[in-house]
């Protein structure tokens, strides 16, 4: 992110283009306009409907898949974690939403035709008061979008789930699979422990958990100990200790892979963190 609280694109393409897997530092909200997408997040595939709204957190990985025929438009809006726990009361938790893979296990808000209509109000407000240099426009913004994350709250708190599965394809044993990795990134996590914790051949689960992740089971849980550890660096967790707790049962295994991933080590990170 180039700004520290939220960032805000409104995106129109008639060209199809690739996206990888990918994860970040920041939450996304992302609304879908037109076009034809299918929103894969953690081995779940949304197959997607104008208005329809995506919610991604910093830990979970994802892509788009772009199909032809129709003009692709969107809106994401990156917001910084740090800046929900400002807003956020002891009463009022706005992660609520954004964690909802782990609560609700899916990603997908479809509001009713009223919340929609409000939603796309607040979402138009916003674009115009972050894109204005006008007197209050910095003021402006920060209310729209408090106002926005309530509403996404709201919205979540009444999606159905029954009203969006049909909409959803994914392997439920696959997502089991992934959610016990998810909670025990510290454990050993072998191939031959899963295969035996959930009943699956090892053949089976390789390719299965390839199919519904794009990943191999070894790359997964690698991607999300490196995210894990990324997040720990931050908080100032120490280098030595941010390597146990993700399950790198080998230092110098952790620092290697670190830097591979992220072009950096551990330490320079930790420094580079510091000094923004």
């Amino acid at each position: 992110m180039l700004n520290h609280d939220f960032e805000f694109y409104h995106y129109k393409d008639d060209q199809l283009f690739e996206v990888d897997y990918h994860n970040h530092d920041f939450y996304e909200v992302y609304f879908f306009i037109s076009g034809y997408v299918t929103y894969i997040v953690e081995g779940k595939s949304y197959r997607l409907k104008p208005g329809d709204i995506i919610l991604v957190n910093n830990k979970e990985l994802h892509k788009v898949t772009i199909g032809r025929g129709a003009v692709y438009e969107r809106v994401n809006i990156w917001i910084d974690p740090a800046y929900i726990t400002r807003l956020s009361t002891d009463s009022t938790d706005l992660f609520m939403c954004f964690e909802s893979s782990s609560r609700k296990k899916y990603n997908l808000l479809r509001p009713g035709a009223e919340t929609l209509a409000h939603l796309r109000s607040i979402v138009s407000k916003l674009e115009k008061a972050y894109n204005s240099s006008g007197f209050g426009s910095d003021i402006l913004k920060n209310v729209y979008l408090s106002e926005l994350i309530v509403y996404l709250n709201r919205a979540y708190l009444d999606t159905r789930d029954e009203e969006i599965e049909s909409d959803i394809e994914y392997n439920e044993k696959i997502s089991n699979v992934i959610r016990y990795i998810n909670a025990n990134l510290q454990e050993e996590l072998s191939l031959e422990d899963l295969s035996a914790k959930f009943f699956i051949s090892k053949y089976h689960l390789l390719r299965e958990f390839k199919k519904n992740t794009g990943y191999t089971i070894h790359h997964y849980i690698q991607q999300k100990r490196l995210i894990m550890a990324r997040m720990l660096l931050k908080d100032n967790i120490k280098v030595t200790e941010v390597s146990l707790r993700c399950g790198f049962g080998d230092y110098s295994n952790f620092i290697r892979s670190f830097k591979k991933e992220y072009g950096v080590s551990p330490k320079k990170f930790c420094k580079e963190v510091m000094s923004s």
